[in-house]
């Protein structure tokens, strides 16, 4: 196993959705606070950028073209080429609030949720965000409220189970899924990461993903890791180590998804312990030799 820098110091705050566009073998990643989506070519190793006017928590390719964000508080489209974007939905209307990560389900809706303003990271109003999807046809449904910062999702392999994860109680979730209706029932705890003697050790669960064998890989924030779990039993299987602490999330990528690539962020540093201690953080990261694989990621199919 080996881990290497590919984009060095690409996000200047928090580096984050790291999505494998296969039809084009790039990887989307955004910079939240800095309102930047990027986009980068694993064939000539250009990364670029495109600016947008609010924060940015996620980025998702459309099966019509173009891309889907959370933008501030909204759901929106993107046209990286014409520099233009659409505002479809707007949420949380009577809170401060911004949405932070997104992904899209094996049916191609998409999930996105929302998170308190932080005064400095994992520091926040608790239980103002809400876990949301935006079906095909553009009707918005809400599924959860009283969430503090709404993070990570990934599916079982049967399409049965619905993984997600709040980190503030450190957990990560899991759901009856329904892929017809979109709906989601019998919450429970699939992965606890435990009480404040763990959080050296473990951080904060940020982003996931999961591999073919149905494994979850959960970005630790703060310990600068990514740890693959067992979703059943809740087991801490295996740990992958980063020269950079704030890990926020990962996704498989590569011509035969059997690279993982791994965002981190920068915000919360002081110029001396970024140049110091952590010259790295805002990079993104590639593992390779794990021995697993992941899967195509899923598009937004409205």
């Amino acid at each position: 196993m080996s881990v290497t820098v590919v984009v060095k110091n690409g996000a200047s705050t928090v580096g984050e959705g790291p999505h494998w566009d296969e039809a084009t073998q790039t990887l989307l990643y955004v910079d939240i606070l800095a309102g930047d989506v990027h986009r980068w070519n694993s064939v000539t190793g250009q990364d670029e950028k495109i600016h947008l006017d609010a924060s940015v928590g996620f980025v998702t390719p459309c099966r019509k073209g173009g891309y889907m964000v959370g933008l501030g508080k909204s759901l929106a489209h993107m046209n990286w080429e014409a520099n233009a974007v659409t505002n479809l939905q707007e949420v949380d209307l009577e809170k401060n609030t911004r949405f932070n990560d997104g992904k899209c389900d094996p049916s191609g809706r998409l999930w996105a949720g929302t998170m308190g303003m932080e005064t400095k990271p994992t520091v926040l109003e608790h239980y103002q965000g809400s876990l949301y999807s935006l079906e095909k046809d553009g009707t918005l449904k809400t599924h959860l409220d009283k969430i503090s910062i709404s993070n990570g999702l990934a599916w079982s392999e049967d399409n049965r189970t619905m993984f997600y994860i709040d980190s503030i109680p450190r957990k990560v979730y899991a759901f009856d899924f329904d892929i017809t209706t979109g709906e989601i029932s019998n919450q429970r705890t699939a992965v606890d990461f435990g009480g404040p003697d763990t959080i050296e050790s473990l951080g904060f669960p940020d982003g996931m993903t999961s591999d073919t064998e149905g494994k979850l890989w959960v970005a630790c924030y703060s310990a600068g890791k990514v740890v693959q779990f067992d979703c059943e039993t809740g087991k801490e299987l295996r740990s992958v180590e980063f020269p950079a602490k704030k890990t926020t999330s990962c996704c498989f990528g590569g011509k035969n998804f059997d690279e993982l690539y791994v965002t981190c962020a920068k915000t919360g540093l002081t110029e001396e312990e970024f140049q110091t201690q952590q010259p790295l953080a805002g990079s993104v990261f590639k593992v390779t030799g794990l021995g697993v694989k992941g899967k195509p990621m899923y598009v937004y199919e409205g």
